[in-house]
């Protein structure tokens, strides 16, 4: 089981920096802890920083071709594009994956 997480050009790996965190970044990065916790293999690229993965991916670069950095986010679970243009919740990634979401995820950024 493995998810892939193509991440626009943020300032740092997760995003979870700066004076104005995005309320999905922190969901996808909870997300992240949790499918870890399950088991699951969970890459990240971001394009500031690693833009030759977007590039060696086919289907990733592919989808910048035509659709331009509007289609990142770019999630792929097992090899098949989720979904582009904006994260998907942990359930959706459990449901794509085939198993059950966690009861209690992981603590890890609390948003006040």
């Amino acid at each position: 089981m493995k998810v892939e997480i193509y991440d626009p050009a943020m300032c740092c790996p997760t995003g979870l920096c700066g004076p104005a965190i995005d309320p999905a970044l922190v969901k996808i990065s909870d997300a992240v802890l949790a499918l870890k916790k399950q088991g699951v293999e969970v890459q990240r690229f971001s394009l500031a920083q690693q833009t030759k993965a977007f590039m060696d991916n086919k289907k990733v670069a592919d989808l910048l071709h035509n659709n331009g950095k509007k289609a990142l986010p770019v999630i792929i679970v097992n090899g098949e594009v989720l979904k582009t243009g904006a994260y998907p919740s942990y359930e959706e990634l459990c449901n794509a994956l085939g198993i059950e979401p966690l009861k209690a995820k992981p603590i890890s950024l609390q948003m006040k």
